[in-house]
């Protein structure tokens, strides 16, 4: 029986890990389409990012609706203590209609 604690426990820790290199490896191909300037490839990485994020808390023990708590509860406080990306643009607020609008 320990054993196989032992097994489950390992197995988790290199998902982790593998779902960190993966993380890693998006932002390099997010960078290289920022480069390059290609819509197609910046989309597919911050998407790759977005599901990377997702899945990494569930296996951490974070549900998904708890993680889609967290980022209203942080986009809303941006848009409240007025982040210099709500000043200049709006974002946070847009962003909050967006997530609210889903």
């Amino acid at each position: 029986m320990r054993n196989d604690k032992e097994m489950d426990v390992a197995k988790k820790a290199k998902v982790i890990d593998w779902l960190k290199t993966e993380m890693l490896d998006q932002i390099a191909h997010l960078f290289r389409g920022l480069w390059e300037g290609k819509q197609e490839k910046i989309a597919d990485s911050l998407a790759s990012l977005v599901v990377s994020c997702y899945v990494l808390a569930r296996r951490i023990g974070l549900s998904y609706r708890d993680l889609d708590q967290a980022i209203a509860d942080k986009i809303r406080a941006h848009a409240e203590e007025e982040h210099q990306l709500e000043q200049w643009y709006g974002d946070m607020s847009a962003l909050e209609r967006h997530m609210d609008g889903r």
